[in-house]
């Protein structure tokens, strides 16, 4: 999953990663996992705004990039826009007023071992970061690539981790002290704590040296927004909650118990069912059924090295190998069958991906150095490297949107 930056160091760590079946073999903890079918990411080009400047480094409205330091001295969202060559250009940097965080064992790359920990509201226009070293998260406003701190407020819970959206709801993952979800209203450029909406999830989270193996690592809604779903790493399940109209969440989840697998994030694909990135280095397709249980449709080996992070693009996801230095991708059918599509060498330590909404570029953070790589994706899916752009202060940096 994440590696250090000395060479003893990074041989520990991929050690651990490889070890960490055995790790999640001796967890007892549940899991489950949720679906809805979503709309694929469109390929239509996009159209000039009526007084746009088209030159290289300009912002169309879907060419911004939104990326987090998680700076342990001061966290801080970094904006970008997208040049007409595919290359990143620096419009500014925002405080978010509070600080990172760092799980232990986690070093270099991703020092919250989480996916989502930056989230965008497209509804209201707004960017929710988690501010794990202070519990809370700060909302900021979203102008293109301008943003305007509205925002900070505890999130309910230890080291917040990541954080999903759906339809006026917020919930953020707090992955300290065993883990809980605590849930938001969002009403404009805020959040408002919904009554009675936090969940313990009862997970070990030891304070080890391999701590950041047993946070959980992702909470994300189904697509219908009906069900919440918690990733849980070597505590080897899926959580699910389902959600009712007021956005509360049921009493207990529904737990799947996947273990030895260790699911670290989890994305949908076009049919609803859930593909997960599991850090014993594998991907997952999952069926959510009625009851909140799920059914495992197929599986493929990566043959990589601390896999965690995943995203699609319409019928095609991407996934992370901090470990080996490396993306793959996987076509997936209306089956959930998975086909390799191959493997892509990036930079050192790749962490949080995000899909540009016209599908035609791939975004990775490379957390060991702190940078941001950029790919075309190819009309069959495949990654072009373009350009890549190092982040100031970003080192162990996660979540990135790109809205």
């Amino acid at each position: 999953m994440f590696r250090p930056t000395s060479k003893p160091a990074r041989a520990a760590a991929k050690a651990a990663a490889v070890s960490l079946s055995a790790v999640t073999a001796c967890a007892a903890t549940p899991a489950t996992l949720a679906s809805a079918a979503p709309a694929p990411v469109g390929t239509v080009a996009r159209q000039p705004v009526p007084g746009e400047e088209t030159e290289a480094g300009t912002a169309g409205p879907h060419d911004v990039v939104f990326v987090q330091t998680s700076g342990e001295k001061g966290n801080q969202v970094v904006a970008y826009t997208r040049t007409t060559d595919g290359t990143l250009r620096e419009q500014g940097s925002y405080e978010t007023r509070g600080e990172g965080g760092r799980l232990r064992g986690a070093e270099a790359d991703g020092h919250q071992a989480s996916q989502g920990s930056l989230a965008y509201d497209p509804r209201e226009g707004i960017l929710i970061a988690a501010n794990s070293g202070s519990g809370t998260v700060s909302v900021f406003e979203v102008d293109g690539a301008k943003l305007t701190l509205r925002q900070v407020t505890p999130s309910g819970g230890g080291f917040p981790a990541s954080i999903a959206v759906h339809d006026g709801v917020a919930y953020v993952l707090n992955a300290g002290t065993g883990g809980s979800v605590q849930g938001f209203t969002i009403d404009g450029p805020r959040l408002e704590p919904i009554a009675g909406s936090r969940r313990e999830l009862g997970l070990s989270t030891d304070r080890g040296p391999l701590q950041y193996t047993r946070t959980p690592g992702q909470v994300g809604f189904t697509d219908d927004g009906s069900r919440l779903v918690v990733t849980t790493k070597a505590n080897g399940s899926l959580q699910v909650f389902d959600v009712d109209d007021d956005g509360l969440l049921s009493a207990e989840p529904v737990t799947n118990d996947l273990a030895p697998r260790a699911p670290f994030a989890f994305t949908t694909g076009e049919d609803g069912r859930l593909v997960v990135a599991d850090a014993i280095n594998a991907v997952d397709t999952f069926t959510l059924w009625k009851d909140d249980t799920v059914r495992r449709v197929d599986t493929a080996d990566t043959g990589e090295m601390g896999t965690g992070r995943i995203a699609r693009n319409g019928g095609t996801v991407y996934v992370s190998h901090a470990g080996s230095d490396a993306l793959t991708a996987y076509q997936v059918d209306a089956s959930g069958r998975l086909t390799s599509l191959g493997r892509t060498a990036t930079g050192a330590g790749p962490t949080d991906l995000a899909v540009s909404p016209a599908g035609d570029y791939l975004y990775v953070q490379t957390s060991e150095n702190g940078g941001v790589e950029t790919y075309r994706i190819g009309p069959d899916g495949g990654l072009t490297r373009t350009g890549t752009t190092t982040v100031p202060d970003a080192v162990g940096g996660e979540g990135i949107v790109a809205p």
